[in-house]
């Protein structure tokens, strides 16, 4: 049975509760966190009203660094021909960032990533001793002096007309970082897959943080962890407004080892040119 856990963070047994869902299920939704629910409204807020912004194109992204704004359908999922139906702002540490969203968005690239750190933590002390043996690198280590974490700003557009046959908001993908820490939508539409191939909705209640493993956590794991794969579907016709979501993709350093072959700098390089986002 496909379920994903959705685990009180302050519980004396939150951090084995997250694990095996993890493992289980590739997802964990986590609930009674310690990231400001007013603060995420106010991001909501402003960014919406960046993207309504025509000075958005001031800050097209810079492919060789990959900040900034990425144009509507900038983006396809690997192995697909599609792009998708959203627009995005990336946004790294000391990267350039619009006056209007710089605080608000500061604060939150420092809170999720402080929880993405205590996440991986306890990850690396909830796993079988030989798979924590294993690693390359203790996981937590990884991040030592990165400044690859990459907190990506989504706007999808309401569906218009004339778009080509199987463009969807987010086509199926699984992520690329060890772990995603996904703030609620503002609308729902974040479905996970099963191992059976039935889609299943992921809960999105107000105040809630998806997190789901990515595939350096899947390869850094020798597949330990599942890189569960994930879509955002479009809305219903009667429901077709914008949906506003925040991911926070946790990345290590460049140089930190996956595996006896690959790098983290090296894989992501690898997956960038498949998703058509460099070149």
């Amino acid at each position: 049975m496909f379920n994903i856990a959705t685990v009180d963070y302050r519980a004396p047994d939150a951090a084995q509760q997250f694990v095996t869902s993890l493992r289980e299920t590739g997802f964990a939704v986590l609930r009674n966190h310690s990231i400001d629910t007013a603060l995420i409204q106010d991001l909501y807020k402003v960014w919406s009203g960046f993207f309504a912004w025509d000075g958005k194109h001031e800050y097209t992204f810079d492919p060789e660094i990959q900040d900034g704004y990425f144009p509507f359908k900038s983006e396809n999922a690997k192995d697909s021909a599609v792009k998708d139906l959203k627009e995005f702002y990336h946004v790294y540490p000391g990267r350039r960032l619009p006056p209007q969203v710089k605080d608000a968005t500061d604060r939150m690239y420092a809170d999720l990533s402080a929880m993405g750190l205590t996440l991986l933590n306890w990850i690396q002390d909830n796993v079988p001793e030989d798979l924590r043996n294993s690693f390359k690198q203790p996981l937590p280590n990884m991040m030592d002096g990165s400044t690859s974490t990459l907190f990506r700003v989504l706007h999808y557009p309401p569906i218009g007309e004339g778009y080509e046959p199987g463009a969807v908001r987010a086509a199926a993908h699984e992520d690329i970082n060890l772990i995603t820490l996904l703030v609620t939508g503002s609308e729902p539409g974040l479905q996970a897959q099963d191992t059976a191939g039935n889609w299943h909705d992921v809960p999105c209640d107000a105040g809630m943080i998806a997190v789901n493993a990515g595939d350096m956590l899947k390869l850094a794991s020798g597949g330990y962890f599942p890189a569960t794969t994930h879509r955002v579907v479009n809305p219903p016709p009667e429901h077709n407004v914008s949906r506003y979501s925040m991911p926070l993709f946790l990345h290590p350093r460049p140089d930190a080892p996956l595996s006896d072959e690959l790098t983290a700098g090296q894989y992501l390089d690898q997956r960038l040119r498949e998703i058509g986002l460099k070149k």
